[in-house]
């Protein structure tokens, strides 16, 4: 008896050391600028952030996260429903940023001048010659349109789309539909 009691003993201790480790590894949410998420098939709009701002979230939110903190190398400008990341070595346009409407977030956007900040499969993605590259690292579009100017491939299930134009790579999150 005393040797079941230690092994059920055991069993818990160990269950409680990991269980939090599992459960907040499928709960952190991928921050754009920290995470290497590499699991395309898994990752959701609703779970991607952008200097802690998420979808969804007050304007108030992503206007002390991204406005009021000062985050090293980017300045920030606000403009009608946008907050524009910009690098502060190159401020030639906006490289990421959120799109506000109706007092929440319902946009965040990032393009190939963020990919030095971006973790994860979306710094390949930011990086990527070709669309065909990019369907390697995000499996094949549910619709899109290519032509010679470029390619727009949708992920709607996942809530992203991929804007490729050239070397100018946008994504854009946006609520799941």
């Amino acid at each position: 008896m005393k040797d079941v009691l230690r092994v059920v003993t055991l069993t818990c201790l160990v269950m409680a050391g990991i269980g939090p480790w599992i459960s907040s590894g499928y709960a952190e949410p991928y921050e754009l600028s920290k995470n290497d998420v590499m699991d395309a098939k898994s990752l959701k709009s609703t779970e991607v952030s952008l200097f802690g701002v998420k979808l969804g979230d007050s304007e108030a939110t992503a206007l002390d996260s991204l406005v009021n903190e000062k985050i090293p190398g980017i300045k920030v400008e606000q403009e009608a429903l946008f907050i524009f990341l910009l690098d502060q070595r190159k401020p030639t346009g906006p490289m990421a940023g959120v799109r506000i409407q109706d007092g929440k977030v319902d946009l965040i956007f990032i393009n190939n001048r963020f990919s030095y900040k971006t973790r994860g499969i979306f710094r390949n993605v930011l990086n990527s010659e070709s669309p065909d590259d990019v369907r390697k690292l995000l499996g094949q579009e549910e619709y899109g349109d290519e032509n010679v100017m470029g390619a727009i491939l949708a992920y709607d299930k996942q809530g992203f789309v991929i804007n490729y134009l050239g070397k100018d790579v946008n994504v854009e999150f946006s609520p799941l539909r």
